[in-house]
């Protein structure tokens, strides 16, 4: 059953982080869908000047390394893929400083590594980097230090975060956003695969994680990013139990941010824990 206080309680949200996938920013050739990350870019200009904090974590170093490369397919080893991931995290940059510039905003780059939100002095210099950012304006555009970041598995020390839903929610506690929304190639949370069973229900709201809703959960997504169904249940958790609301919706029309936002019946909403 709709739970309407809790999509009501969206309108409310002041400081708001948006995380895109690398199938929201390319076709599915790989290349840049630049009509796509211009409506996103659009999208978050304008809720930042109704006064709110906006925060975009945003995959895709890789994939358009790739394309700007032009590879044709990721690398398989991991010096190639950090090399790619170092060439496309400039592109990329690149991209959205100019189109956040048509829309009179400056943006910063802030590029995580687990152990640094792992560490408390770092994590305190993060916190501080994002509120000085905030305060000055400025949006930040977070992405995981993919040409550094590796497991050191030898000290049992997981540097990575694996993929960049767990990055977005780590990222909202840090900043201790209101909400976070997942725009995904995929309408919402189902009860399971809607790619393999047609007769699949979106679940609208989600109260609790129960045991029951971790299996409806499947396996990776599309074959341009990395995060599937799992992922974005991991990202759930540490968004809800931070108190944090979550919102998993299609990021074919970024426009849906501002339907969400409005309290509209979108996507799947994951409640926060109050």
């Amino acid at each position: 059953m709709e739970n309407s206080n809790a999509r009501e309680e969206l309108k409310n949200s002041k400081r708001v982080v948006v995380k895109v996938g690398t199938s929201t920013l390319t076709y599915d050739n790989g290349e840049m869908n630049f009509a796509r990350i211009e409506k996103l870019v659009r999208a978050i200009s304008d809720l930042k000047n109704q006064g709110r904090d906006m925060i975009l974590v945003s995959s895709g170093a890789i994939g358009v390394g790739v394309g700007k490369l032009k590879l044709g397919s990721k690398p398989k080893d991991l010096r190639h893929k950090q090399a790619v991931a170092a060439v496309g995290q400039c592109e990329l940059m690149h991209i959205y400083g100019k189109f956040f510039q048509e829309y009179g905003h400056v943006v910063g780059q802030i590029l995580l590594t687990r152990d640094v939100v792992e560490n408390e002095t770092g994590k305190v210099n993060v916190v501080n980097t994002f509120e000085a950012l905030l305060e000055m304006g400025i949006i930040p555009v977070v992405n995981e230090n993919d040409s550094v970041a590796v497991d050191e598995i030898e000290s049992g020390i997981h540097r990575v975060f694996g993929d960049n839903d767990s990055l977005s929610a780590i990222v909202a506690k840090l900043v201790k956003a209101d909400l976070l929304i997942i725009l995904s190639d995929i309408d919402g949370f189902y009860d399971c695969d809607p790619r393999e069973n047609e007769n699949s229900k979106l679940i609208s709201v989600i109260d609790e994680i129960t045991p029951e809703v971790e299996m409806c959960a499947g396996g990776e997504g599309s074959n341009r990013g990395t995060g599937g169904m799992i992922t974005k249940l991991i990202a759930a958790k540490i968004a809800t139990a931070a108190g944090i609301n979550m919102v998993i919706a299609n990021g074919d029309n970024p426009k849906v941010i501002y339907d969400i936002l409005g309290g509209k019946t979108i996507g799947s909403l994951f409640v926060g824990r109050k």
